[in-house]
C-alpha cells in the first residue's frame, strides 16, 4: 500500500543556511580526507603492512560510528546547537596528532579523535540541514552531503602538491580549515537556537500526520534492507578510497603522485553524484533512486578488474557518479520511516557509513595481505548486487511534484540574524 509523506513545513528552503552546512561539511570531510590521502606517507614513515592500514581506517571509522547514533539518539530530545563547533575542534586535535605522530599508536590516538569529531557533527548538523529544508528535504541533504563529498575528493590534490612535498608535519598546517569551520558553526549554532528549535517543534507536532502507516515490524524489515544497501555501497566504496591508488600502483606500475589524481577523478565523481540523489528522489520517488544507483553499478564494478588503465580510468568516473546517489535517497527514506528521530537516524545511518566503510578496509586490507589487491577488486565487483534487495522496500512515498510558494521568512534566514517569523 502506498503513502504519500508531505512535509508539514512547506516553504522554500533555507539555501542560506545549507550553503553555510555544505562548506562547513566540506571543511570536515578535507580534513577526514587528508587521514585517508597520507596512507602512503605513514606506510613509508611507520613501514606498516595493509592490514595495519585497514586498522587505521578501521579505528577511525568504527569510532564514529559507534557514537553517531548514540549523539544524535540525545540531541533528539535536548538539540545541542554549540555542539557542533565543539566536534571540529576535536577533529582539528586529531590532525594535530597526526601531524606530529611519532609511532602507530598516534595514530591511531589521530584515527580515533577524527572519529569522535565526526560523530558529534554529522547527526546535529544533518538535522538542521532537514530543518532549513523547507520540505526538500532530499534537496537539503543532498546540498549538505555534496560539500562533504568535494571535502573527501581534495585529499589527494592537496596530497600531492602540499603533502608531499613538505611531509607529515604539513598536515597540522590544515588546522585553518578548522578554525574557519569553528567559525561559521558558531553562527549556524546561534540560528539553530533562534529558528531551528521552533521549527523542530512544529515538525514534532505534526509528524502524526507524516508517519509511513507501516506496522513497526514494517519499519524495522525496511531499515534491516536500508542497512544492507549501505553495507554494499560503503564496502565497495572502502576497495576504492583506501586502496585505489594501490591498485593503480601496483596493477598499472603508476607513480603516486599520478595515482592520487586518478583517486581525485573519483572521489570528484562521487561529489557530484551526490547532490543528483536528494532532488531526483524528490522528484520521481527515492526507491527508484535505490535501484538505479546501487544495482546500476553492478556491470561496470564486473568489467573493472579486468579492464586496461583507460577503460578504468573511464569507469571509475559513471561507477563514482551513480553510486554516490544512494545515501540521500536511504537517508531521506530512513527519516520518513521514523520522522520523529531524525537524528537518531541521521547519526544510525552516517554511523553505518562509517563502520561499514571502516570494517571493509579493515576485512580488504586483510584480504590483500593474503592474496593481492587485484583479488579483491574482483570480490568487491559483485557486491552491487545486493541492490537486488531493493524490491524489498515498500512504497512509502510518491513523487513529489508540488511546487513550493517563498516565504519571507526562509528567504531571509540568516547566519546568526534576521526575522523571527517561523513556519505556520
Amino acid at each position: 500500500m502506498s503513502t504519500t509523506l508531505h512535509s508539514p513545513d512547506r516553504t522554500a528552503p533555507s539555501y542560506r543556511v545549507l550553503g553555510a552546512a555544505s562548506i562547513v561539511h566540506l571543511l570536515n570531510d578535507t580534513m577526514q580526507s587528508l587521514f585517508v590521502a597520507a596512507y602512503p606517507i605513514f606506510k613509508g614513515n611507520f613501514h606498516l603492512s595493509f592490514s595495519q592500514i585497514g586498522a587505521l581506517t578501521l579505528v577511525f571509522q568504527i569510532t564514529a560510528s559507534l557514537l553517531q547514533p548514540l549523539v544524535g539518539l540525545y540531541t533528539d530530545r535536548k538539540p545541542q546547537p554549540y555542539s557542533l563547533p565543539f566536534g571540529m575542534a576535536i577533529s582539528m586535535s586529531g590532525l594535530f596528532a597526526l601531524a606530529f605522530a611519532t609511532d602507530y599508536a598516534m595514530l591511531l590516538l589521530g584515527g580515533a579523535l577524527l572519529g569522535i569529531g565526526s560523530s558529534i557533527f554529522h547527526p546535529e548538523t544533518s538535522r538542521l540541514a532537514r530543518l532549513a529544508s523547507g520540505g526538500s528535504h532530499g534537496l537539503a541533504q543532498s546540498v549538505f552531503q555534496v560539500g562533504g563529498n568535494f571535502g573527501a575528493s581534495l585529499g589527494p590534490l592537496l596530497m600531492i602538491f602540499l603533502i608531499l612535498p613538505n611531509g607529515q608535519r604539513s598536515l597540522a598546517w590544515f588546522s585553518v580549515a578548522a578554525v574557519v569551520g569553528i567559525a561559521i558553526q558558531v553562527r549556524l549554532a546561534r540560528w539553530y537556537q533562534q529558528h531551528g528549535q521552533a521549527i523542530h517543534r512544529n515538525q514534532q507536532k505534526h509528524a502524526a500526520a507524516n508517519v509511513s502507516g507501516l506496522s513497526p515490524r514494517k519499519v524495522a524489515g525496511a531499515i534491516a534492507v536500508l542497512v544492507l544497501l549501505t553495507f554494499s555501497k560503503y564496502f565497495y566504496l572502502a576497495s576504492i578510497t583506501s586502496y585505489y591508488v594501490f591498485y593503480l600502483m601496483e596493477h598499472f606500475h603508476l607513480p603516486q603522485q599520478q595515482s592520487q589524481l586518478y583517486l581525485f577523478f573519483f572521489l570528484a565523481a562521487l561529489a557530484a553524484g551526490t547532490f543528483a540523489g536528494g532532488p531526483v528522489g524528490d522528484r520521481i520517488g527515492r526507491k527508484k533512486v535505490i535501484w538505479i544507483s546501487i544495482l546500476g553499478v553492478l556491470p561496470l564494478t564486473l568489467v573493472l578488474p579486468y579492464a586496461s588503465l583507460p577503460v578504468t580510468l573511464a569507469l571509475s568516473i559513471p561507477i563514482g557518479l551513480i553510486i554516490a546517489s544512494a545515501f540521500s535517497a536511504i537517508l531521506v527514506y530512513a527519516q520518513e520511516l521514523v520522522p520523529n528521530r531524525v537524528g537518531m537516524i541521521s547519526g544510525l545511518f552516517y554511523g553505518l557509513a562509517f563502520g561499514m566503510g571502516g570494517l571493509g578496509a579493515g576485512v580488504l586490507g586483510t584480504l590483500a595481505d593474503h592474496t593481492s589487491i587485484d583479488f579483491v577488486y574482483k570480490v568487491c565487483a559483485f557486491l552491487p548486487a545486493l541492490g537486488l534487495f531493493t524490491a524489498l522496500l515498500p512504497d512509502i512515498n510518491r513523487p513529489d511534484t508540488s511546487r513550493h510558494s517563498p516565504s519571507p521568512a526562509a528567504r531571509e534566514f540568516p547566519l546568526g540574524i534576521g526575522s523571527d517569523e517561523q513556519p505556520a
